[in-house]
């Protein structure tokens, strides 16, 4: 972006969306001086870069819910997305799969006219041209450890968090007709705000006196829950045991939970109860 008159001074926007400013003589400044703080082209720059910061975190908000979905998207999307920074910056060096789930490797590049840019398991750079790509949720990924092994050989730095994120996968001792579990529960909050904020500030919805997160998989909603209190809010309180629910409140035992929304809403859980005060000789999660 060039430079804007702002009274004596120039103002613009660095790479990295920060508004710079410069004298009369063109000698760069520490920070816009205060008294042209109020100048349009210094509020407007401010403005646009508040606008680009949401932009960059709904285009992350975005993606990360094609992937916790695993919702098909259209090549077609991808590349008239794909010019965007902020767009490309979330998708680039996603693991994709088609739409039979085979892997077909991290995502490069989108172009209208040549398709698909990858990195293939081989390290080879390919394209394809499918009507429709996946970006699957990593615990469906079946060679996940090698794939992070690959991902870490390549120098992959992921704009959301895929291979890297935690994943939970149900063991074969639970009690499938269980309607819960408490591997967090307990977890103690001086007061519930605390707990509340935690839960919001890591973007999970709070309702009823419960975190909420809720999943959509192989087409059908659910949702994990996890209680955290409704009370007054200085007041004491801990986290209560994860269930899942249909998006009515109808209560699901654990083998109706499919691996995503077992996965995220365990992970939702651990997040919750990581933030618990720790006694001391307590090791935090």
């Amino acid at each position: 972006m060039g430079w804007m008159p702002a009274g004596d001074y120039e103002v613009a926007l660095d790479e990295n969306g920060k508004v710079i400013c410069r004298n009369g003589k063109g000698r760069l400044l520490k920070s816009v001086p205060p008294k042209i703080a109020d100048e349009q082209a210094v509020i407007g720059l401010r403005q646009l870069t508040e606008w680009l910061e949401r932009h960059e975190r709904d285009c992350r908000d975005q993606v990360e819910n094609w992937m916790t979905r695993s919702l098909p998207v259209p090549t077609a999307v991808l590349a008239r997305l794909w010019p965007d920074p902020s767009w490309r910056t979330a998708l680039r060096d996603l693991v994709v799969t088609g739409t039979d789930g085979t892997v077909a490797g991290f995502l490069r590049d989108a172009d209208p006219e040549r398709g698909i840019g990858l990195v293939d398991l081989d390290g080879d750079t390919v394209r394809i041209s499918p009507e429709q790509i996946r970006v699957p949720h990593p615990v469906l990924l079946d060679d996940l450890d090698e794939l992070r092994e690959f991902a870490v050989e390549l120098g992959v730095e992921q704009g959301v968090q895929q291979l890297f994120r935690e994943t939970y996968v149900r063991g074969a001792d639970r009690d499938t007709g269980a309607r819960g579990v408490d591997d967090y529960e307990g977890g103690v909050f001086k007061e519930l705000r605390f707990l509340v904020g935690r839960a919001t500030s890591l973007g999970y919805r709070v309702r009823g006196g419960q975190a909420v997160l809720p999943v959509l998989e192989a087409g059908r909603g659910i949702e994990a829950r996890v209680w955290v209190g409704d009370y007054e809010g200085y007041e004491q309180t801990e986290t209560g045991p994860l269930t899942w629910t249909t998006p009515q409140g109808g209560a699901l035992t654990l083998g109706e939970v499919g691996p995503v929304a077992w996965s995220e809403g365990m992970r939702m859980a651990a997040a919750l109860y990581a933030g618990r005060d720790v006694e001391d000789g307590e090791q935090a999660a």
